[in-house]
């Protein structure tokens, strides 16, 4: 039977990598207050890099930066999102995901040396490090400020990229050629076969033989205010990763990120959307290892 790691493979040729031998990646999981948080263990070393992906994403996102990377790590899935469960409430907004999240990591990452938030992993890296200050020491940001929700109401569909495709649509498709189609066309410099890796790990088919996204829609907005104190209230070394064709995070907010944390490094990629992990998988990667060696 295929198993979700079938991919891997492919993953390594596309950033020029042998594909074999590759590293053991199993799937683990957390019940916290009766939600499971899943998650995709890399090696069975003890983690040194825990890694939250964006809206509308899954842990899958950051497999050819990890390859790249060769480092124990764990892969999140946030709540609501890949295998993890869906609330009842339906609210997936960083505070609320902290303590779910946070529990994961205290599990199967306690030792980790770095967490890398990217949009909503983002902001769920914010709300953890205040939270939990003795469980986060040291984070990159990967394109996102607590501004990031309320910039993204404002851009046009061309500059939300595959962001938008979270945010409305059918919640059904006869075939996983249209899903494709859609994806490709948000995200036109991306590879088809990444594309099509990212389809097939965000969806999963229904007993009518009709496909959806692995993931629950956002009901509330993000409020900012509480976002910008929550990182006011944490002293851990940031690194806030910009995509260069990236509209998500704007000059302002990097004056406010410096105005909060003076000692922040800011970097750009470079002709990067907003998925600086699918669009520059390397840089990323080189990027993390630097942090990495300062932790």
């Amino acid at each position: 039977m295929p198993t979700e790691f079938d991919l891997l493979p492919d993953n390594a040729n596309e950033i020029g990598l042998p594909p074999s031998p590759l590293p053991a990646v199993t799937r683990v999981g957390t019940e916290v207050d009766g939600h499971l948080v899943s998650a995709l263990k890399w090696t069975a070393d003890s983690p040194r890099i825990v890694l939250l992906h964006g809206g509308g994403q899954n842990a899958h996102t950051w497999d050819s930066v990890l390859l790249a990377l060769g480092v124990p790590a764990l892969a999140i899935d946030l709540p609501g999102h890949g295998h993890s469960a869906w609330r009842d409430d339906h609210d997936y907004r960083p505070l609320p995901n902290a303590p779910l999240v946070a529990a994961t990591i205290r599990e199967h990452a306690p030792d980790a040396e770095l967490v890398v938030g990217m949009s909503l992993g983002g902001l769920t890296t914010i709300a953890i490090a205040a939270q939990h200050p003795d469980l986060i020491s040291r984070a990159v940001l990967v394109d996102v400020s607590p501004e990031s929700p309320r910039r993204f109401e404002q851009l046009s569909g061309k500059d939300r990229g595959t962001v938008a495709l979270a945010g409305g649509g059918p919640d059904t498709f006869d075939d996983l050629d249209e899903l494709i189609e859609l994806t490709a066309t948000a995200a036109p410099n991306r590879s088809r076969s990444s594309i099509r890796r990212g389809v097939i790990h965000n969806t999963r088919r229904l007993p009518d033989g009709r496909w959806q996204w692995r993931y629950d829609r956002m009901r509330e907005n993000i409020d900012s205010e509480p976002l910008w104190d929550a990182l006011s209230a944490t002293t851990i070394p940031y690194t806030l990763v910009r995509g260069g064709a990236s509209h998500f995070v704007a000059d302002a907010d990097v004056d406010e990120y410096r105005r909060r944390l003076p000692d922040i490094d800011v970097i750009t990629v470079p002709g990067s959307g907003h998925s600086v992990q699918s669009d520059a998988p390397l840089e990323l990667a080189d990027i993390i290892r630097a942090v990495l060696d300062k932790a």
